[in-house]
C-alpha cells in the first residue's frame, strides 16, 4: 500500500485565494457590466523592455541554427549571466560575490521553498508574521511542524511584525527558543516595510552567536531608492558566513511569465553536521541543484543578461519607477481617507491598517468600487486588521481604482 506524506494533511487549503475568487465571481454575476480592477495580485503588467525582448529574440534565432544551437546548459547557469550578476548587482556596490557563488533558477519562490531540503527536520525554524506562505508551507511538508492551531503551526517560531516595531521584527531575546533557520524578506511582502542596515546587522549578529542561518528574500530590492537602506544582506559585515540571498527578475524586469531568478550562496556560508563539524552550504546547494534542476533555457538567460547592459538598466529603472509612482499614488489616496499605512516607498506594496476586519474592508472595496485588494489575514494572524494593495497595474487602472475608492469612502 502506497502511503502519502502525512505532513501534507497539516496544510491549510488556500482559503484566502479561493474565497477572493468566490467573492469576485459573485460580484461579477451581480454586476455584469462593471469592470473589476485588481490591485491584489503581485503580478506585473508592463511588457518586457525592448532591449530584453531583442536579446530574447536574438537568442531564439541562434537556437534555430546548428551553429548557434544550445542543448543542456550548466545547471548552475551560463557563465555570461553569472558574471553579469556578480558585477552588476554586487561588485558595482562594493560587495565581493563570485560568479560561482550564484545559482540561476526559474524562480525565487522555487528556491526559497526548496532550500529547506538541505537541513535536518528537527531544527527550529523562524518565520515573520505576516508571512509569505511558501516559507511556512514547505517546512510543514518536510515535517518540521506540529499541528495547525489558531492560525499558526506548532513548532515554528513566529516573529511578529506590527505597528509597535514598525513592521521590522527583532531577533529573539535571551531566554527564548534558539532559532536555527531564519526567514527574512525586505522590502517585505506583504507589508512593504524596509529594514535598515542596523536592523539587519542585529539579525546577522544573532545568527553568528547561535550558528544559525538566514534565508534572505530580496525579490523586491530593485524598488529601494533610499541610499541609506541596504539592497543586499551582504552589505552587512559577516553576513556571507550566515546568510543565503534570493533574488528574482520577476518584479525587477517583468519576468513573472518568463521565469528567471538566482540564489547567492557564498563559499563562506556554513552549516553543521550531527557531530558539529562545519559543512559548506554552497556545496550542498550545488549538489541539490544539479540533481533536481536542469537549468534555465538559453534564450531566457540571454534576456536576463541584457538587464545588466546600460540600456537594460535604464529600461528597468523606468519600469520600477513606474510601479513606485503607482504605489505613491495609492499611499497618498489611502492616507487621505484617514487610514495609516506602511510601504509604498521603497516597495511596490502598501500595507493598510483598516481599523477592523480585513474581510469587511475587502468587501467594501469590492462591492462599492469593484476593486480587488488582499485581506491581510491571509498572511497570518498578525495580518488581521490590515489589507495589502499592490502597485502592479497600468497607471490608468490605478487612477481609475483610486477614483472609485474615493467615491466609496465618501459614501
Amino acid at each position: 500500500m502506497i502511503q502519502v506524506n502525512p505532513h501534507y494533511a497539516k496544510l491549510q487549503s488556500s482559503y484566502l485565494f479561493s474565497e477572493i475568487a468566490r467573492k469576485v465571481e459573485e460580484y461579477r454575476s451581480a454586476h455584469p457590466d462593471s469592470e473589476i480592477i485588481r490591485l491584489g495580485i503581485g503580478d506585473v503588467t508592463l511588457a518586457l523592455p525592448p532591449s530584453i525582448t531583442a536579446a530574447f529574440r536574438d537568442a531564439v534565432e541562434e537556437m534555430g541554427s546548428d551553429a548557434g544551437f544550445h542543448g543542456y546548459g550548466p545547471e548552475q547557469g551560463y557563465a555570461f549571466l553569472r558574471e553579469a550578476i556578480a558585477e552588476g548587482d554586487f561588485g558595482s556596490r562594493g560587495i565581493n560575490i563570485a560568479p560561482d557563488e550564484i545559482f540561476i533558477s526559474d524562480g525565487a519562490k522555487c528556491d526559497t521553498g526548496n532550500i529547506q531540503e538541505l537541513f535536518a527536520t528537527d531544527i527550529r525554524v523562524g518565520v515573520p508574521d505576516p508571512v509569505y506562505p511558501v516559507y511556512v508551507d514547505t517546512n510543514v511538508m518536510a515535517g518540521r511542524t506540529g499541528a495547525y492551531d489558531n492560525g499558526r503551526f506548532e513548532g515554528l517560531s513566529y516573529f511578529v511584525a506590527n505597528a509597535e516595531n514598525n513592521f521590522i521584527p527583532s531577533p529573539p531575546e535571551s531566554g527564548q527558543d534558539t532559532v536555527d533557520l531564519i526567514y527574512l524578506c525586505f522590502p517585505n511582502n506583504p507589508t512593504g516595510a524596509t529594514a535598515s542596515k542596523e536592523q539587519l546587522a542585529a539579525w546577522v549578529e544573532y545568527a553568528q552567536a547561535h550558528n544559525s542561518l538566514i534565508l534572505f528574500d530580496a525579490a523586491y530590492e530593485a524598488y529601494v531608492r533610499d541610499p541609506e537602506l541596504p539592497s543586499s544582506i551582504y552589505e552587512i559585515p559577516g553576513a556571507e558566513k550566515v546568510a543565503v540571498e534570493f533574488r528574482s527578475f520577476s518584479k525587477t524586469a517583468g519576468f513573472t511569465g518568463t521565469r528567471c531568478a538566482y540564489t547567492v550562496v557564498p563559499r563562506a556560508c556554513t552549516a553543521y553536521d550531527q557531530t558539529g563539524a562545519a559543512v559548506s552550504v554552497r556545496e550542498l546547494w550545488n549538489r541539490r541543484h544539479t540533481t533536481k534542476f536542469n537549468g534555465v533555457s538559453y534564450p531566457v538567460q540571454k534576456a536576463a543578461a541584457a538587464c545588466f547592459t546600460e540600456t537594460g538598466r535604464e529600461e528597468l529603472r523606468h519600469m520600477t519607477d513606474y510601479y513606485l509612482l503607482n504605489a505613491g499614488l495609492i499611499r497618498t489616496a489611502i492616507e487621505s481617507f484617514g487610514y495609516s499605512c506602511v510601504g509604498g516607498v521603497n516597495s511596490p506594496y502598501v500595507w493598510i491598517n483598516c481599523r477592523g476586519d480585513s474581510w469587511a474592508f475587502f468587501d467594501r472595496a469590492l462591492e462599492r468600487a469593484g476593486v480587488v485588494i488582499t485581506p491581510g489575514t491571509g498572511f497570518g494572524p498578525a495580518g488581521e486588521g490590515y489589507v495589502r494593495i499592490s502597485a502592479f497595474n497600468h497607471r490608468d487602472k490605478v487612477e481609475q481604482a483610486l477614483e472609485r475608492l474615493t467615491q466609496a469612502f465618501e459614501q
